[in-house]
Order: structure tokens, then sequence, then C-alpha cells
């Protein structure tokens, strides 16, 4: 009962606190379920910005207003201000002022967590960045004369007649591709990096067996065939769309490359397709796992 009493007297000893900890928490949870279920950036740089900035900016607002409105506070102010009568003096506009900033303070806690949240999170500032040629300008300053060309801004369609992109859209307008085939392509990443990885632990056992044995025996090792240096470069390249050439991997490009200069040829058809990013972004890609 002690225990129990001590519980309670810390809530109510705390209860601010405890109440912006837990508005906090249903914001950040909220925030994330948004950011998953809802949220899809439209892939196009008329619409990049504004939609990046209403996911950002319009629920903090939102929230923002629902403190006020759920707060007992403000509407104890609003009687008192408009009740007849109500004194207009400078010591009462003094307090008004110091509650409505007491209020404005405790309102803005929900907006504040949803907008650290979403930065955090990068995607709404990831698209609302990639909409913008401002932005594009300053990430490009002082650069190579072709870093704008790899900033998701200029593989989409610009300019008053771009229409918004569609779920698989990119530089050269709609991308060929059905949502059984992005599924289909789905799969053959999975299976192809489950294949490789496989593979090249088998490999690399393999190899390093032969060279612990021939350490130990003092012996050379016997000829094993491994991929170069720029083999190893070709298939880590990035992945670039061409819709006259169905590959769906670099790796799928590369042994399927032209067999005299033994490099993957480029086109200038051949575009980095922000839709088609999931091909960059498989296990094997990721620092972790190697």
């Amino acid at each position: 009962m002690e225990k129990f009493r001590a519980v309670l007297d810390l809530h109510l000893k705390h209860r601010n606190e405890l109440g912006y900890v837990l508005v906090s928490l249903l914001t950040v949870g909220g925030e994330r379920t948004f950011s998953t279920a809802v949220f899809q950036c439209p892939c196009s740089a008329a619409w990049n910005l504004p939609y990046g900035l209403v996911f950002l900016l319009v629920p903090a607002l939102a929230l923002f207003l629902l403190g006020y409105v759920l707060s007992a506070s403000t509407w104890r102010l609003l009687t008192g201000c408009c009740a007849p009568g109500a004194r207009t003096e400078c010591g009462a506009a003094l307090r008004g002022a110091l509650v409505c900033a007491q209020l404005s303070a405790a309102a803005a806690v929900a907006p504040l967590t949803w907008v650290a949240v979403a930065l955090l999170g990068g995607s709404s500032y990831e698209c609302a960045a990639s909409g913008s040629a401002f932005v594009a300008r300053r990430l490009c300053f002082g650069r190579s004369p072709g870093c704008a060309a790899q900033l998701p801004l200029s593989t989409l369609p610009s300019g008053p007649g771009a229409r918004r992109a569609g779920p698989a859209e990119g530089a050269q307008g709609p991308v060929a591709v059905s949502f059984l085939q992005l599924k289909f392509w789905k799969i053959y990443l999975e299976q192809e990096q489950q294949i490789l990885k496989s593979q090249a632990t088998e490999h690399a056992a393999e190899l390093a067996k032969e060279n612990i044995k021939c350490f130990f025996e003092c012996s050379h090792p016997k000829e094993y065939s491994t991929p170069s240096i720029k083999d190893w470069q070709q298939v880590s390249s990035l992945y670039t769309f061409n819709p006259r050439e169905q590959y769906y991997s670099t790796l799928h490009k590369y042994v399927n490359r032209n067999e005299k200069n033994r490099s993957i040829r480029s086109s200038k058809e051949d575009a980095v397709v922000p839709v088609l990013g999931f091909v960059d972004s498989s296990d094997m890609n990721s620092t972790p796992d190697l």
C-alpha cells in the first residue's frame, strides 16, 4: 500500500512532465506509422517540395492547434478575457500574456516532436529537397559538373507542364514496368543476393582453405580463378535503368556485357530512377553485411 501511495504521489508531483512524455511518445508512434503507411513521395520535380513540406508542417500545425483546443487553461483564459466587465489594466494583460506563453510552450511539445522525428527519419526532407532547384545548386556548389545529374531532381520531369509522377516514373516519362514485373524484380533481387552471398562464402572458404594449406605445407597454391578488381568495380557500380534493356541488377547487366571490351556498356538513355532505388539497397550492398 505504501508503494502504491509513493507511486501516486510521484505521479501527482510530476503530472505535467509525465504528460509531456506521454504526448511525445504518442506523437513519435503516430509520425512513424503515418510516415510508413501514408507518406509516398510523388517523385516529381513540381510536387516533391510542396508534398514534403505539407507532410512536415501541416500535421505539426494541426497538433499545435489541437494542444490549444484541448487545454482547459485556454478556455479559462478566453472566458476571463471575454467576460463582461473583465479588467483590462496592465497587470491583467501581463498575466494573460504569461498564461498564453505557457500554453504555447505546452502546445508546442507535440508539433516539435513531430518535426524532429520527421527530420530524423529523413523521408520528408529528402522528398522536399529533391524537388528544389535551389537545394540542388547549393549541394553541387564547387563540385564537378556531373553532380547535378546525380541528384533525383535531374531524373524527374520539370517545368510548368510537369504532371505528377506515377508509381514508376522516371527520367524518360513513365517507366514501362508493371506492378507484377516490379514484384518479380524484387523477388529476383532477393534470390540473387542470397545466391551471391552463398557462392561468395563458399568461394572465399575454398580460397582461404587452399592458402592456409599452402602456408603450413610451404608450397605454392594452385591457380584459382577469381573475379578481377575491374570485375568487382563493374558489379558494384550504381544501377541505371534503360527502357531498351531488361536487366534487373548491375550484376545481370554485367554478365550480359559486350565480350569485346569486357565492361558494362553505357548509353545516353541510361538514367538513375529514384523509384528503382531498391535495386541498390540490397543486403550485399550494405556495409554491415560486408
